[in-house]
């Protein structure tokens, strides 16, 4: 497994090639990118010019994500159902072949089973193009029961519930997007990370919840870096990875307003720092690159 710098969960919003450049300076080995930012620089310098700008910069391709949230209006789903074969070819061409999405865990309008429906007919199609282009396809469930109790109906918010979602699917290539502080919210603990496969793991988000809040009282927009309150067991989390030989992105998701209000810079090097710490935590080699600054 490689630390990997998501510009998006840290507040950045900066081009492909300054993201490339900074994930390089701190020592991050993969960064997730736009595919459609991807396509447009494609389409103006070709594909060859992305690979060579991260083969310079030895970054690996973390994830990137649907070119439209699939739970909006139908005929805009389908509109960017239309684009994904074209951005998937083009992810295939390059070795960007990680995709994950969240599953919001409940509803105003759909009851479980309806929703449950309405979700195999969104996803469905999604899953089977991506698996059309060898690229596997993360689900990822959200724990926090006071974003649950929020809505009407309760929906997916466990591994289990993910997992059956995916299998359901049936288009292979679907797994999951393994949250630390959602495994935490969410009443598992991280040992059951150690039932899964490397296959199952296609991505993984890492962070830590709020002091003074019990497991139920967590926000799921509030959360801080990996390690720094120490209330998500880090360490535990890595060794388990480790232990079924993950290969993929450890990606810093603190959603911290302190993190949003540093520049891009001191954003990215507080994420980097915080995944050398729990590195260390973990007794694991070294998170960050030699030489990284």
């Amino acid at each position: 497994m490689y630390p990997n710098l998501s510009p998006r969960a840290l507040g950045i919003d900066i081009p492909f090639s300054e993201v490339a450049q900074l994930a390089q300076r701190y020592g991050f080995g993969g960064i997730d990118v736009s595919i459609t930012e991807l396509q447009r620089i494609a389409a103006q310098r070709g594909a060859e010019a992305i690979g060579e700008e991260m083969a310079r910069a030895g970054l690996q391709f973390g994830v990137w994500g649907l070119p439209s949230d699939y739970r909006g209006e139908e005929n805009v789903w389908r509109q960017a159902l239309e684009t994904l074969p074209a951005l998937a070819e083009l992810a295939r061409s390059l070795g960007a072949d990680r995709v994950s999405t969240f599953i919001t865990p409940g509803d105003d309008e759909r009851p479980f089973d309806e929703n449950y429906e309405f979700h195999l007919s969104r996803l469905r199609p999604v899953a089977e193009i991506l698996a059309a282009h060898g690229i596997r396809f993360g689900l990822e469930w959200v724990g926090p029961k006071t974003l649950r109790d929020s809505k009407t109906y309760p929906f997916i918010h466990t591994m289990e519930a993910a997992l059956q979602l995916g299998a359901d699917l049936g288009a292979g290539h679907v797994g999951l997007l393994v949250d630390l502080f959602h495994l935490y919210t969410s009443h598992t603990d991280v040992s059951a990370v150690r039932a899964l496969t490397n296959e199952q793991v296609v991505n993984v988000h890492v962070n830590d919840a709020i002091a003074g809040r019990g497991v139920d009282e967590q926000l799921d927009d509030e959360r801080t870096l990996p390690g720094e309150s120490g209330i998500t067991d880090i360490a535990g989390f890595l060794q388990a990875l480790d232990a079924i030989g993950y290969d993929g992105p450890v990606t810093v998701e603190p959603f911290s307003q302190r993190i949003r209000a540093l520049s891009a810079a001191d954003a990215a090097r507080a994420a980097a720092d915080s995944l050398e710490r729990s590195w260390q935590l973990a007794s694991l080699a070294r998170a960050r690159k030699e030489g990284a600054r």
